[in-house]
This record gives structure tokens, C-alpha cells and sequence, in this order.
């Protein structure tokens, strides 16, 4: 497995940029400088995560969402920066 991620993942399984393997081993995110745990997907080049919106859900059952714009920085768990 590599030890370089994607520019940009989901946790939707419906999604292209879903990836099962790269998720069980554990992404995090730093978004301007502070972890963020409820992200349901990012990308870096554009500079922005998706995250959930409490317990809120669509009119198809999935959770709402909202799209925050900064910096973004996906990290293994495994290997938290300091």
C-alpha cells in the first residue's frame, strides 16, 4: 500500500473518489490548522472538505452536508503530525 494520498477521497461508497482500503487504515484532517473528525469527503487542490451537519439528515436518508473552503491537510492516523 502506498503511503501518499489521494488529492481527494470520500467516505460515501457511491462516490468515485471512495476508497475502502485507504479508509480502514484512517485518515485525518487538519483544516486551517485544527482536526476535524467529521468530514465525509475532501479535496486539496481546490482547498475544501465536506463536512456532516450534526445528526441532520437529507430527504434520502444521508447526512446533511456543508462545504467549508481553507487549507487542507489529510494525514494517516497512524502518523499524526505534531
Amino acid at each position: 500500500m502506498t503511503d501518499t494520498l489521494p488529492d481527494r477521497l470520500s467516505c460515501d461508497p457511491r462516490s468515485p473518489f471512495h476508497d475502502e482500503a485507504l479508509l480502514s487504515r484512517g485518515i485525518g484532517i487538519m483544516f486551517n490548522g485544527a482536526e476535524k473528525r467529521n468530514v465525509e469527503e475532501y479535496c486539496v487542490s481546490e482547498g475544501w472538505i465536506r463536512v456532516a451537519v450534526g445528526k441532520t439528515l437529507d430527504r434520502r436518508g444521508n447526512p446533511l452536508t456543508v462545504t467549508l473552503k481553507g487549507r487542507v491537510e489529510p494525514f494517516f492516523e497512524d502518523a499524526r503530525p505534531a
